[in-house]
């Protein structure tokens, strides 16, 4: 009847993977239309960014509160993925002329380290 917290983690996962694929491709496309550059882009992109967040501390629940045991690398790719967002909004103001590049890639970026964790988990 309810979804564990593994469920939710491991359907949660494709949230992230492919709303970060979509916010990067849509980054990407506002590079070079436009008409792209909308206003809802950003909320999309920080949406998906939470998603992250979201997505770890579902899995710090699963370890510390359940007593699941999880692939080293499997965390790491976690962490590495907050650390990356972190990154990501720490150059907003000096790549101003290249942000919609910095999204884009760092979207698909973050795409990657969610396959990634996916892989090895």
């Amino acid at each position: 009847m309810f979804a564990s917290v593994l469920d939710v983690h491991t359907e949660w996962a494709w949230m992230v993977i492919l709303g970060n694929a979509l916010a990067g491709l849509w980054c990407l496309g506002a590079h070079w239309i436009p008409a792209l550059r909308v206003k809802a882009l950003w909320w999309f992109v920080v949406f998906v960014e939470a998603t992250i967040f979201v997505q770890v501390v579902l899995g710090v629940i699963m370890v510390a509160g359940q007593g699941f045991e999880a692939p080293q690398f499997h965390m790491f790719y976690g962490f590495v993925a907050i650390i990356a967002v972190a990154i990501l909004y720490s150059y907003r103001n000096q790549m101003r002329a290249h942000q919609y590049l910095l999204y884009g890639f760092g979207g698909l970026f973050l795409m990657g380290l969610g396959i990634r964790a996916m892989l090895v988990g």
